[in-house]
């Protein structure tokens, strides 16, 4: 059958240039039912492609695959690349590969043949040898190839003919923490599609995992990922499983899936976001093996205010879309000013023009006008005077604090923009340096932004560091408006200043940096060091800072014996690392290497410097990382030695349930069933189903209510309506059956759609039958019913039970689950329905209305009534066995008396029978009006706009 369909295939698309993405839906679509057929023609190139790769001279790439772990928000990576030389002849494999700017290599392996050669870390000399076998990572110099913060790793070989070539790279990061989350990045660019392309990135994080996502495929200079604007689902076959601590990602796209994201391969960034639990107080403290590193990012303070100076190039080369750009992304930050916020603008060329003079003004509305009104009419011309610029920026800040009574918490800062070298003025970049240090002499921080490739990135970055800035560098050709309102909003909410960090003295040595002029909203102060006395079993911490409202003080002592925290020889899955079981005191020799290189950048002392390279590179050697003062080398192993293995770490996460965090069809792995998936669900009484029964649970009274309703075929009922609060409406479509024999009834009718809408914090609809389930958030997704599978996105998932029942969660605080009804062999009177549950109503709102929702935020008192006496409530020492047989028991709902009986009702979520207090004629006064002012209009309508919910 399979050989039938290629065959067809190569027939019919002889006449012309056939369409890959057609290919690969057709293939899907017909593989989809057998998963064992479909896990063989995964690995396998579709015939066209294997066409065009043989007449391409480079090797094909038959596996690519990448491993994390991710411990403590530091990270270890593995790359593994496999290229077979299927020609006549040797031919040359490149294996390229973009990583992160601020990791560091620690190994690299390769094996062409039956010969492995293996990477060895030496410091680096004045002069190379030009035949190394593999070019080492550029050192991480802002001047040295970097792209938007990346380097690329290049190794050459030539492979023999009918052979492979396998190549092992590994290399370490400490995650930074910016608007509220850590963001780890695999860059996957294999330029061709690949046999086996997997990536596989596990998180392990005591303090407890959240908001973990995962986006699009990035990719800001190639289109052809298939994205729309805006769409925030991961990449197809994306599964994510997690518990409180532990996360794990995958990504293993087919041949035929990496065909629909882009035709000669994909060419992106797979991206991981996430965040940790967090409180108040003086932050995350980890201790192992000596060594301690310590996390502190409180939340909940209020912004200090501002004082902020933008100097902006206006020169000529900032002409067309650059300038367009900075000038987009400049009103939104100025939106963004808070009122309690100075600010100023300087517009420089050749010449220096400063929006108002000798002052800083406050927000206002007509200032926030008057200055989008300046940008706007800044036009590009003339030259690049950088140390005019900052001078006056400088100059302007430092009067505005002398001569103003300010806020003594406020922080002040210049945010400096430019996309060129100096020009016009001083152009030597170390006079630059000390007139600006000199200018600022400590008293505010500089943050530097450079756009473009003729940006001299080096002097950005040192005049940051030099001022306790930071620096970002943007391509031309990327959205500069998103990225600079991005830095903006990564400094744009300073919450505390002089922040200091101390430990008992004669506990602790080699402490990295532990003073901080400012803390950002959403970013994180990391300090690590090691411990010196180890009779000790407590660690004192102090942190003193200030914020808007007071001066804070904040002591603890942390228990130095924690190796049931910290210490992963315990987790499952991690027995085989090596040297990240230790992973604090990577972090720490991570840490202090970059503080040694930015205080050697900084230096102006060529004896200091020197010293600083001995350190780092002495450091560098014993941690075996590829640093600018070390190398790596490539020695071979010898003859006929193994292969390289993979050295990797990845935590269990059986039994965790993995969950599809996916809009795209891809269903969940084999690993997930049923018996998982029940244990998942979690009913209450409240509830319709049946014909259609309603049963209302009341646990506070510790009774139940139930009712029936009587429509028509076709009527669309309101279950749940919160469509104003919540945002959340729940809507069902009755079907009509012959009534039973003998019945009193003239037709039955059952639930045969669940519309399920929710619009925030974007709009999304579910629609669900017996059979299938449409769900669309912007992207349509068609499920079947007969299928296991999770479906997740940021706010919504779907979890179904095939054949079973749909659990439909909406941020984590509104829960419905929908039986399915399947007759094997019906009756007449019989079809296949739904009954729809209410398993949590948290995020439900008190005003919440509908047939169901009307009563879960509302109590019901059960009253006895008798002929010639008051109402009695019912008390405590009164039981509802008490109470059977009294023919006149009365329920008080908004005021209203509901006679009602006596009744057990049949119920479908586990329970065959529940006890309740049953009101007739279709719940007259027990529900708000008549059941048919609940009649929707269709199965979208949200009852905004008209019908009871209004009127009540």
């Amino acid at each position: 059958m399979i050989l039938w369909l290629w065959l067809c295939w190569g027939f019919s698309t002889s006449a012309g240039q056939p369409d890959s993405e057609l290919m690969a839906r057709y293939l899907e679509e017909e593989l989809m039912a057998d998963y064992s057929i479909r896990e063989q023609v995964a690995r396998r190139v579709p015939r066209q492609a294997k066409f065009l790769q043989r007449l391409e001279t480079r090797p094909r790439m038959s596996e690519f695959t990448v491993k994390s772990t991710i411990i403590s928000r530091y990270a270890f990576t593995t790359v593994s690349c496999t290229m077979v030389n299927s020609g006549s002849e040797a031919r040359e494999g490149v294996f390229e590969m973009q990583i992160p700017a601020a990791a560091f290599i620690s190994n690299f392996t390769m094996s062409i043949g039956n010969k492995t050669y293996y990477g060895e870390v030496t410091a680096k000399e004045k002069k190379h040898s030009s035949d190394d076998k593999a070019t080492h990572k550029k050192p991480p110099s802002p001047a040295d190839g970097r792209d938007n913060g990346y380097e690329t790793f290049k190794a050459s070989v030539f492979i023999p003919r009918k052979m492979q070539a396998r190549f092992l790279l590994h290399y370490e990061e400490l995650l930074q923490r910016r608007l509220g989350k850590y963001e780890y990045t695999v860059s996957i660019r294999p330029q061709q599609l690949v046999g086996r392309l997997r990536v596989e990135v596990n998180i392990l994080e005591n303090s407890g995992i959240v908001s973990l996502e995962v986006p699009p495929l990035r990719n800001s200079k190639h289109k052809g990922n298939g994205k729309v604007e805006g769409d925030v689902s991961p990449p197809p076959s994306t599964v994510v499983g997690h518990t409180k601590t532990l996360a794990k990602v995958t990504f293993n796209p087919s041949v035929v899936e990496q065909t629909r994201i882009a035709r000669n391969g994909i060419l992106g960034d797979f991206i991981i976001r996430y965040d940790v639990n967090r409180e108040l107080s003086i932050g995350d403290i980890q201790i192992l093996n000596g060594y301690f590193v310590h996390y502190f990012a409180p939340i909940d303070l209020p912004p200090l205010p501002k004082n902020v100076v933008f100097v902006l190039d206006s020169s000529a080369s900032m002409v067309g879309t650059k300038l367009k750009q900075t000038k987009e992304a400049l009103f939104t930050i100025l939106q963004d000013l808070r009122p309690e916020d100075h600010f100023n603008i300087i517009g420089f060329s050749n010449r220096i023009k400063v929006w108002q003079q000798d002052r800083l003004v406050p927000v206002t509305p007509n200032n926030i006008r008057d200055a989008k009104k300046y940008i706007h009419n800044m036009s590009p011309t003339g030259g690049t005077n950088i140390n005019g610029a900052l001078q006056t920026g400088a100059k302007l800040l430092n009067d505005y604090i002398a001569q103003n009574d300010i806020d003594a918490r406020s922080v002040s800062l210049i945010i400096f923009l430019t996309d060129g070298r100096p020009t016009v003025g001083e152009t030597q970049s170390s006079k630059i340096l000390s007139n600006t240090k000199d200018a600022i002499r400590d008293k505010f921080c500089l943050f530097t932004i450079g756009i473009g490739n003729d940006v001299d990135h080096k002097l950005l970055e040192r005049m940051a560091l030099e001022n306790c800035g930071m620096t970002r560098h943007f391509q031309e050709d990327e959205d500069a408006a998103s990225h600079l309102k991005g830095f903006y909003d990564e400094i744009g909410t300073p919450l505390l200043s002089d922040i200091r960090v101390d430990y008992s003295e004669d506990n602790v040595e080699q402490v990295t940096q532990n003073f901080f002029p400012n803390y950002f909203n959403g970013s994180e102060i990391i300090i690590a060091g090691k411990l010196i006395n180890h009779t000790s079993d407590s660690l004192h911490v102090e942190v003193t800072a200030s914020n808007s409202k007071k001066y804070i003080l904040l002591k603890t002592d942390v228990a130095i014996d924690l190796p049931s925290r910290n210490d992963i020889r315990g987790v499952p899955g991690l027995e085989d690392g090596k040297g990240d079981k230790n992973y604090i005191e990577r972090a720490w020799s991570y840490l202090t290497i970059k503080e040694l290189l930015n205080s050697r950048l900084k230096s102006d002392d060529n004896q200091e410097k020197d010293y600083l390279m001995e350190k780092a590179k002495s450091m560098a050697l014993t941690y075996n990382f590829v640093t600018p003062f070390t190398v790596l080398k490539m020695k071979e192993a010898g003859l006929h030695s193994e292969p390289p293995q993979e050295e990797f770490i990845s935590p269990s996460t059986d039994g965790i349930g993995e969950k599809l965090q996916s809009l795209q069809g891809h269903k969940a792995p084999p690993g997930i069933h049923r018996q998982q998936d029940k244990q998942r669900i979690k009913i209450s009484k409240t509830s319709a189903d049946g014909d259609p029964h309603f049963v209302i649970d009341f646990p506070s009274s510790k009774f139940s209510v139930c009712f029936n309703i009587d429509g028509e075929p076709g009527d669309i009922l309101r279950l749940v309506s919160d469509h104003k609060e919540s945002g959340v409406t729940v809507n069902g479509q009755l079907i009509g059956a012959p009534a039973p024999p003998n019945g009193h009834k003239k037709h039955r009718t059952y639930f045969n759609t669940i519309t399920i809408l929710s619009n925030k914090p974007e709009r999304s609809y579910l629609e669900i039958t017996p059979k299938r389930i449409i769900l669309d958030d912007g992207e349509r997704l068609l499920l079947s019913c007969d299928r296991s599978a999770i479906v997740r996105s940021s706010s919504l998932e779907v979890s179904i039970s095939a054949n079973s029942n749909i659990t439909v969660t909406i941020g984590d605080t509104i829960s419905f689950v929908i039986l399915i009804h399947h007759y094997k062999k019906p009756a007449p009177y019989q079809r296949n329905h739904l009954g729809f549950y209410i398993s949590n109503s948290k995020g439900l709102s008190s005003d919440t209305h509908g047939l169901l929702g009307q009563f879960l935020n509302h109590e019901v008192k059960l009253l006895q009534e008798s002929l010639n006496t008051s109402h009695q409530q019912v008390g405590q020492n009164q039981t509802t066995e008490a109470l059977k047989p009294n023919p006149t028991n009365t329920l008080k709902v908004k005021g209203r008396l509901v006679p009602v009986v006596w009744k057990q009702r049949r119920i479908y979520n586990g329970q065959q029978e529940v006890d309740c207090w049953f009101a007739k004629n279709n719940a007259d006064k027990l529900i708000d009006g008549s059941y048919k002012d609940y009649l929707a209009s269709h199965p979208f309508d949200t009852g905004t706009s008209s019908g009871i919910i209004n009127s009540l």
